[in-house]
C-alpha cells in the first residue's frame, strides 16, 4: 500500500521588480520617508563598502568581504527593535549600519582591532562577525531559547550564505529551532556562489528555502535585491517569531557582484556576462526607478544622498585610521571571564616577546642599524 502522507510548497515573493514596479497587494506599511531612509542606508552601505575595499588594497585594513549587490540586507536590520538580536556571518555590514552601529567601530573592526566590539550601546545585541561557516546559526538558537525561557518577545536573526546551508551546524540549528519553536529568523543570502562553487553545484535541492520543511519550519524564497520585499518578508517572520509561532527560513535570491573576499579573484571562475546580467537587478537602481515612477526622485536628491554618505564614511575612516593599535593584551581580554593557567602563561610570553622586540628595535634605531 502506498499513500501520500504530506505535501509541501515553497512560495516565492517579490514586491518590487527590476523596473521599480510594485505589487500593491504585497506592499508593506511603509511611508515615503521610511523608503527614502532605506535608500539612504543602502547608499551608505555601498559607500562604506567601496571605501573599505580600497583601504584593503592600500594595506590599511585586513581581508575584506564586499557586500556590493546585496545592500537590500539593510531592511533586515532597519525593522528590528533595539532588544532584538543578530548573529551575523561576515557579509552583513549593511545590517550593522542599519542598526545604528558606530561607524568608526565598523572600520576599526575591519582593521582587525578587537576593541571595535566594545562599548557600543546601539549594537549591544549585535554579535561580532563570525567567520566559521554556520556556527552563528546555533548561537542564534541559544539566544532565542534564552529569550523564550525568560518570557521575552525578542527575535534573533542569523545570516548565512548559500554555501553555509550545506554545513551540519545549519541543519542542527534548524532542528533545534523547529522543535523548540524559537523566535529565530534564518536569513540566507543566496548570492549564487560559495567562493568558487556555484549554487548549481552546492546542493541538489531545488530551493534552499525547502531545507526548512523537514524541521517543521516556515520558509519562503524572496527577491533579495528588492529592499521593500525584504522588509515585507522580515516583517512577517518577526511577527511569527514574537507570537510564538516559531522560526522562519528566508532564502533571499541575490548576487555577489564582487569577489568572495579581497583574497579571491572571481574572474578565474565566473563568466563576466553573468555579472552584467545582474547589474540591472541592482537594489539601488531599482529603488531609484521606483522613485521616478512615483515622482519623488530628483537629481538634486540623488546628489544630496551621495554627498551625505561620502561625508559620513570619510569622517569614520579618518577617525578609525587615527586610532592607535591595541595592546597585545586585547588578544586575551575577552576569551574567558577568568583566564585559565595555560593562557595566563601564554599571555605573559606574548607580552614579554613584544617588549623584547621593542627594545631591539629601539637599540637598532639608536645605532643606525638596518
Amino acid at each position: 500500500m502506498k499513500k501520500t502522507l504530506a505535501t509541501f510548497t515553497v512560495e516565492y515573493q517579490q514586491v518590487m521588480d527590476e523596473e521599480g514596479n510594485v505589487d500593491q497587494l504585497l506592499m508593506p506599511n511603509l511611508t515615503e520617508s521610511q523608503i527614502k531612509e532605506l535608500y539612504h542606508l543602502m547608499k551608505l552601505a555601498r559607500t562604506f563598502d567601496e571605501k573599505l575595499f580600497l583601504l584593503q588594497r592600500s594595506g590599511k585594513v585586513g581581508t575584506y568581504a564586499q557586500i556590493k549587490g546585496q545592500e537590500a540586507q539593510v531592511a533586515t536590520g532597519y525593522i528590528l527593535q533595539k532588544t532584538d538580536w543578530i548573529a551575523p556571518s561576515f557579509r552583513e555590514m549593511g545590517v550593522y549600519i542599519a542598526r545604528g552601529a558606530d561607524r568608526v567601530k565598523i572600520v576599526q573592526g575591519w582593521k582587525g582591532d578587537v576593541r571595535a566590539n566594545e562599548d557600543d550601546p546601539k549594537t549591544a545585541r549585535s554579535l561580532p562577525v563570525a567567520v566559521p561557516i554556520a556556527t552563528q546559526c546555533l548561537h542564534a538558537c541559544g539566544i532565542a531559547w534564552a529569550s523564550k525561557l525568560r518570557g521575552e518577545k525578542d527575535v534573533c536573526v542569523t545570516y548565512i550564505g548559500d554555501g553555509g546551508t550545506s554545513e551540519g551546524d545549519f541543519y542542527e540549528a534548524l532542528n533545534f529551532a523547529g522543535e523548540l519553536k524559537l523566535g529565530v529568523i534564518i536569513y540566507c543570502q543566496n548570492n549564487q556562489w560559495a567562493i568558487s562553487t556555484p549554487r548549481t553545484k552546492q546542493t541538489a535541492a531545488q530551493t534552499i528555502a525547502q531545507k526548512a520543511i523537514a524541521a517543521g519550519i516556515n520558509c519562503i524564497q524572496i527577491d533579495g535585491n528588492d529592499v521593500i520585499g525584504v522588509y515585507k518578508a522580515m516583517s512577517d517572520a518577526i511577527a511569527r517569531g514574537r507570537s510564538g509561532e516559531g522560526p522562519t527560513l528566508i532564502e533571499a535570491i541575490t548576487f555577489r557582484m564582487g569577489d568572495h573576499t579581497t583574497s579571491d579573484d572571481a574572474s578565474k571562475y565566473r563568466d563576466p556576462k553573468l555579472v552584467e546580467e545582474w547589474k540591472i537587478k541592482d537594489p539601488l537602481l531599482r529603488l531609484e526607478k521606483y522613485f521616478k515612477k512615483i515622482g519623488t526622485w530628483s537629481d538634486d536628491y540623488g546628489k544630496f544622498v551621495v554627498a551625505e554618505c561620502e561625508k559620513e564614511a570619510e569622517a569614520a575612516i579618518t577617525a578609525a585610521l587615527a586610532i592607535a593599535p591595541p595592546s597585545p593584551k586585547n588578544l586575551f581580554a575577552h576569551v574567558y571571564e577568568t583566564l585559565p593557567p595555560d593562557l595566563v602563561e601564554e599571555e605573559a610570553e606574548v607580552l614579554s616577546d613584544v617588549e623584547t622586540r621593542k627594545s631591539l628595535y629601539a637599540n637598532t634605531t639608536k645605532t643606525g642599524g638596518a
